[in-house]
């Protein structure tokens, strides 16, 4: 059993099924996609901001702290040799009353992320081809 299986329910529309869920992507418009649903690559940025999300909910959890008005913004810097994103800036706006004390701590906990961690310590690729 595969841990997801990716379909192509037509145009530019990729669709990966995962457990009970479908994950949409599209290309954007000027991409000759529809527009639809989020690009590949952008699911991709969009897992690394919430995966580091899920990281600084779970420590205001722990605390006790509410959340209400927290919210990750994220900019990206690009290298003009490659084209490909050389620097991600995420800055996580804090609840109101958000305890001074707990500042590093709620950083020091998004960097946990699972999928900051994948990237760097990247895992080999293996593709191959079926009938």
């Amino acid at each position: 059993m595969s841990y997801l299986n990716v379909e192509f329910p037509g145009g530019l529309r990729v669709d990966a099924k995962l457990r009970d869920q479908v994950i949409k992507t599209d290309q954007p418009i000027g991409a000759g996609g529809e527009g639809s649903a989020p690009s590949p690559f952008e699911l991709f940025l969009g897992s690394i901001a919430t995966c580091a999300g899920i990281y600084a909910l779970g420590f205001c959890n722990s605390k006790g702290i509410a959340t209400k008005g927290m919210n990750i913004s994220m900019d990206l810097e690009r290298s003009y040799e490659t084209g490909l994103i050389s620097k991600i800036n995420m800055d996580l706006k804090l609840p109101e009353g958000f305890p001074e004390k707990y500042k590093r701590a709620i950083i020091n906990s998004m960097e946990l992320c699972t999928v900051k961690k994948h990237l760097q310590t990247p895992p080999e690729f293996e593709i191959t081809t079926s009938n």
